[in-house]
C-alpha cells in the first residue's frame, strides 16, 4: 500500500515528527463549473446548485471546496432522500450584470474538515415540561392524519430563518406559512424561538408579525373547492421535516399521504428553500404519481382590517400590503404592517382568483409530478426594508424579474 511520508514541526518542542497518511484512503474528484449571468443586472446571494447524481465519482462523496481562484465561496452538501448521502451542493455567489465566472470544485470521500458560519437556522420543537423553553430539538415527526399535534411543538412546526427573515409552518390541517418580522439583520430563533422575552424585544429583537388566521399565510399551498381555499385534510398521515440546516440553505418538507382531494387520494410533499441573503422562498411540490385534472391554489392573505391593498400582474404575481395585530392581546401587542407576494411560473398558472381570507390564483400540471413556485414577505419594522405599499409592489415586480433570469450553471469535465 503506498503511504505519503510528511513532516509537521512541533509548535510546542520544536520537534519534526513524522505523519503517515494512507494515500489510499482519501478520493478526490475535481470538475470545472461555468456560471453566466446574461441578464443586464447584477444578481446577489445568487443560488447555485449542482445534481451530483450527474458527476460520476468512484467514492461517496462526503466534503466539498468550492473556490473562485483563491477565495473560497462557503457550500453545503445536502441529503435529500434519506439514505444518507449526498444529492446535491449548494452555495451562493454575486454575479455582475452580464458576467462569467468559472469556480473549481473539489468533491471528496472523507468528512468536511471546516465549518462556515451559518447564514441561515432551522429548528422543530417538542415541548418539553414546564416554561423554561427545555424542549427537546427533533428533525422529523410523523403523525396519524387524525393526531393533533399542533400544540405539542413548540412554535406549533419547524421555524427556520435568514438573516432577513423567518418562518414557521404550521403542524396542522392549515399548513400555513407564517412569517417572523425582524428589526435588524441577523440570526435569532435559537433564542427567541419565535416567542422573544421583554429582554431580547429590548434588545431590538423581531417577533410575529401577522394572525394569518384560515388563509394561505406567505403562500401556503391550499387546495381549491370552486369559490373558497380549502385545507390539507383528510389525510392518513402528515410528516414535518428539516432536511438541510444550513449553513447556506434550510429545507423543510411537509408531507402528507392519502389526502382524499377532487376525488382522489394524493401523496404530497410541499418543500421550502430558504437561502442565505433571502427574504424568498422556493416552494417545490411533488406527487407520488403524475397529476390529471386537480386544481389548487397559492396566493397571498388579505390581511385583515381595512388597511390592505393588493396589486397584481394577472400573470403569476400578486401582492398585498396591510396592518392588523398578529396576536389576539391587542394591549401589549401593536399593530404590524407587512407586505407579501407570490409568483408562480406561469406554466402552472390557470385563474386568478379571490376569496374573503386571500388574493390567489388557481394552478395545475396535468402530467406532472410536481411544479414550484415562490413567496415572500416583509415587515414595515425592518430598517432595510420598504417604507409603503408602492415600494412593496415595485420591488415584487423586480424580483419576479429576477426569478426569470437565473444564472445559467454549466458543469466542464
Amino acid at each position: 500500500m503506498k503511504k505519503m511520508y510528511v513532516t509537521l514541526a512541533s509548535l510546542c518542542c520544536g520537534l519534526l515528527m513524522p505523519l503517515y497518511v494512507d494515500a489510499q484512503q482519501t478520493e478526490t474528484t475535481q470538475i470545472i463549473i461555468e456560471l453566466n449571468n446574461s441578464w443586464n443586472k447584477p444578481q446577489t446571494d445568487e443560488p447555485v446548485v449542482i445534481d451530483l447524481h450527474q458527476i460520476k465519482t468512484s467514492f461517496q462523496v462526503r466534503s466539498a471546496i468550492v473556490t473562485e481562484g483563491n477565495l473560497e465561496i462557503p457550500s453545503q452538501l445536502d441529503d435529500l432522500n434519506g439514505d444518507r448521502k449526498a444529492d446535491e451542493l449548494a452555495f451562493v455567489i454575486n454575479m455582475p450584470a452580464n458576467s462569467k465566472k468559472r469556480l473549481n470544485v473539489t468533491l471528496s470521500s472523507i468528512e468536511a474538515q471546516k465549518e462556515y458560519p451559518s447564514r441561515v437556522f432551522a429548528t422543530m420543537l417538542v415541548r418539553g415540561d414546564g416554561k423554561k423553553r427545555k424542549h427537546a430539538p427533533v428533525e422529523s415527526i410523523t403523525v396519524p392524519g387524525t393526531t393533533n399535534f399542533y400544540n405539542m411543538l413548540h412554535g406549533h412546526g419547524p421555524m427556520f430563518e435568514s438573516e432577513l427573515v423567518g418562518y414557521r409552518v404550521y403542524f396542522n390541517e392549515k399548513q400555513t406559512v407564517d412569517p417572523y418580522g425582524k428589526f435588524n439583520k441577523g440570526l435569532e430563533l435559537a433564542e427567541s424561538q419565535f416567542y422573544p422575552n421583554k429582554e431580547q424585544l429590548a434588545r431590538g429583537f423581531g417577533d410575529d408579525v401577522l394572525m394569518v388566521g384560515n388563509s394561505c399565510g406567505v403562500g401556503a399551498l391550499k387546495g381549491w373547492d370552486g369559490s373558497k381555499a380549502t385545507h390539507i385534510k383528510p389525510i392518513a398521515t402528515r410528516t414535518e421535516r428539516i432536511l438541510a440546516f444550513g449553513p447556506i440553505r434550510t429545507i423543510i418538507d411537509i408531507t402528507v399521504q392519502g389526502w382524499e382531494y377532487q376525488g382522489k387520494k394524493l401523496d404530497m410533499t410541499n418543500r421550502y428553500i430558504l437561502y442565505a441573503g433571502h427574504r424568498d422562498l422556493r416552494v417545490e411540490t411533488y406527487f407520488s404519481a403524475p397529476l390529471k385534472d386537480e386544481v389548487f391554489c397559492t396566493g397571498v392573505q388579505n390581511v385583515m382590517g381595512n388597511e390592505t391593498v393588493s396589486d397584481s400582474d394577472h400573470q403569476g404575481l400578486v401582492g398585498s400590503w396591510g396592518r392588523h395585530w398578529p396576536v389576539n392581546d391587542t394591549v401589549t401587542y401593536a399593530k404590524e404592517t407587512i407586505g407579501l407576494a407570490t409568483y408562480i411560473p406561469k406554466e402552472y398558472v390557470r385563474k386568478e382568483v379571490k376569496d374573503a381570507d386571500n388574493f390567489l390564483y388557481t394552478l395545475s400540471a396535468p402530467g406532472n409530478d410536481h411544479f414550484h413556485y415562490y413567496t415572500m414577505f416583509t415587515s414595515r419594522k425592518e430598517t432595510f426594508g420598504y417604507p409603503d405599499a408602492n415600494a412593496w409592489f415595485a420591488y415584487m415586480r423586480q424580483w419576479k424579474e429576477a426569478l426569470q433570469h437565473p444564472v445559467e450553471v454549466k458543469i466542464l469535465q
